[in-house]
């Protein structure tokens, strides 16, 4: 089966991070002059260390998120059920 592929949804310019729990907040703007988050969570504790090293790469990135389309109703139900689940 011949899968769609991924297409870019929005490049982001990452403006400013901040730490939460076990992860950080991404914000930044798009060239759409829209305002954009991503949070990006861990499995696993972060040291302190381990936390400012991750916080100050983060802050010199740029984000780039892209989908792929479904390829039929039922992965929609599937991915849509799996999100309800988390």
């Amino acid at each position: 089966m011949d899968r769609a592929e991924y297409q870019p949804l929005a490049e982001i310019e990452v403006e400013a991070v901040r730490p939460e729990g076990r992860g950080f907040t991404l914000t930044g703007q798009g060239p759409d002059h829209a305002e954009y988050q991503l949070d990006l969570h861990f499995e696993m504790p972060l040291d302190p260390r381990t936390r400012a090293v991750l916080g100050e790469l983060l802050s010199h990135s740029e984000v780039t998120i892209s989908r792929r389309p479904p390829t039929s109703l039922g992965a929609v139900r599937r991915a849509t059920r799996d999100r309800a689940e988390r």
